[in-house]
């Protein structure tokens, strides 16, 4: 090997070790960003009592935290231009913890729904911006990896935060479950300071205000109708008329982005399939089908099998356990098969484990249920490390910061979509027996439904042409010589 050569070999294995440190760092930041959407729903009762309100008053803390991070994801690809994006990430982490302390030292719900909606502003910047940083730093050969370490926070935070959240407001009180992002935000804070480089964009251009306020209010729109439609409020006129709202606004904004010379969304995106399929049309039933499990699961343990809420966690751990086994083995798999197989088989068996989840009973071995569970943790890490991998195996420089907000903005709609159409089959059947409460048969539909839903999805992925993504990959089948 020659002098040039060696010296190549470094530089590239010096770019990869600082891909993953970087792709760790926001990962950290990741994990608290959704351990605390996850981990607050455990404590409602304790903090209702705390602040002396019904249980149900406490709800619209969650709904605050959700729409004012709608309202603020479309702008947070632009912020990240135009002021930095290491900036804009270490100001939404230190937002969101300085929310955090004030969160778990309120007295009154007034002073918790106003720091949610700080914590949710927060919130809004850290998910697109920190993409965009590990895609600024991460070439394509090494994207995988890149990609599946910030995927794991979500993929294990909604299963472990429930269980976590139990715990801490059992044998400790509500405050600590937002007192605990302290530690982690101050942590996230130094580790951007030490090992994120400074990357910003030459030539911003100007705020594309209309672009914002139409965008904005379009999203918002639409995650409070599916928020409604979740918890059954409001009655079904006011959740089609917001959902209308939104669908209406977001055709807007949709023409405004094409019609201005500099908009705050770059569109040119969806014309590449990597990009739509794995975001937009596939990729979005794809993630309604896993998003809607870890909402079914608990229930499913509580309500059908009767279980507490520790018995019902055990069994979700076995669910993080597949999630967390399947990331030493995502880069080969990928490799050795490449995209389209890997969505599509994986994508199928994904949604058979979900649908099979439907015909679980409390007669069932608990063998037989861990290793169902098991195998849905597995699927669903492959699954959803393989979508957001391929939305930006083609996508340029010039596109990222567009790509990376529409990917969010997208995640959030389907992430809501799922648990949408999940509770509202549960719903049905709840109400066409004219019960309070979902039964195990109840359960089996919603299963199943979901289960179907992934099905689709997953042939879909088959469309997609076989050396689809191969550079990112590495597929040996499409690689030059």
């Amino acid at each position: 090997m020659t002098t040039a050569e060696t010296s190549e070999n470094g530089q590239e294995a010096a770019s990869g070790r600082q891909a993953k440190i970087v792709a760790l760092v926001v990962a950290v930041s990741f994990f608290m960003q959704i351990l605390d959407g996850t981990i607050v729903t455990t404590s409602l009762p304790q903090m209702a009592a705390s602040f002396g309100v019904q249980p149900v008053s406490m709800s619209i803390g969650i709904t605050v935290y959700m729409l004012t991070m709608a309202a603020f994801i479309p702008l947070s690809g632009w912020l990240g231009d135009r002021f930095g994006a290491r900036r804009i990430f270490l100001m939404s982490i230190a937002v969101f913890t300085g929310a955090s302390l004030f969160c778990g030292l309120s007295g009154s719900l007034a002073e918790f729904v106003l720091w949610r909606a700080v914590q949710g502003a927060g919130s809004a910047l850290m998910t697109p911006v920190g993409r965009i940083i590990v895609l600024k730093n991460a070439r394509k050969s090494e994207l995988v990896q890149a990609i599946a370490l910030i995927t794991w926070p979500a993929l294990t935070a909604p299963v472990i935060g429930p269980v976590l959240g139990g715990f801490i407001t059992t044998y400790a009180s509500w405050h600590w479950n937002f007192l605990i992002n302290i530690p982690i935000g101050i942590l996230g804070i130094a580790l951007v300071l030490r090992f994120v480089p400074e990357q910003r964009e030459t030539n911003p251009g100007r705020l594309d205000l209309m672009g914002f306020v139409l965008s904005a209010a379009g999203l918002t729109f639409l995650l409070a109708a599916l928020e409604l439609s979740v918890k059954w409020e409001g009655g079904l006129l006011l959740v089609i008329s917001m959902l209308a709202a939104g669908i209406v606004l977001s055709v807007m904004a949709t023409r405004h982005f094409f019609a201005v010379d500099n908009p705050l969304l770059d569109l040119s995106a969806f014309r590449i399939q990597t990009f739509s399929m794995s975001t937009l049309s596939a990729g979005t039933a794809c993630r309604m089908a896993i998003n809607a499990t870890p909402f079914l699961l608990p229930l499913l343990f509580q309500l059908g099998f009767g279980l507490s809420s520790i018995a019902a966690g055990s069994y979700l751990l076995v669910y993080f356990l597949g999630n967390f086994s399947m990331k030493a083995v995502t880069t080969p798999l990928l490799r050795f098969f490449g995209f389209r197989t890997v969505l599509g088989v994986n994508g199928l068996i994904a949604a058979l484990s979900i649908a099979a989840c439907g015909f679980l009973s409390p007669e069932t071995p608990p063998f037989f249920i861990h290793a169902l569970l098991f195998l849905a943790g597995l699927s669903r890490s492959m699954e959803f490390t393989a979508l957001n991998t391929l939305a930006f195996a083609d996508i340029g420089p010039a596109q990222r910061s567009s790509a990376s907000t529409l990917s969010s903005m997208l995640q959030q709609v389907s992430m809501l979509l799922g648990v949408a159409v999940a509770a509202a089959v549960l719903n049905i059947g709840s109400a066409l027996r004219g019960a309070d409460n979902p039964v195990l048969a109840d359960f089996r539909w919603a299963f199943v439904v979901v289960g179907a839903i992934g099905v689709v999805s997953s042939l879909r992925f088959l469309q997609l042409p076989a050396e689809a993504g191969a550079e990112v990959s590495g597929h040996r089948k499409f690689q030059k010589n």
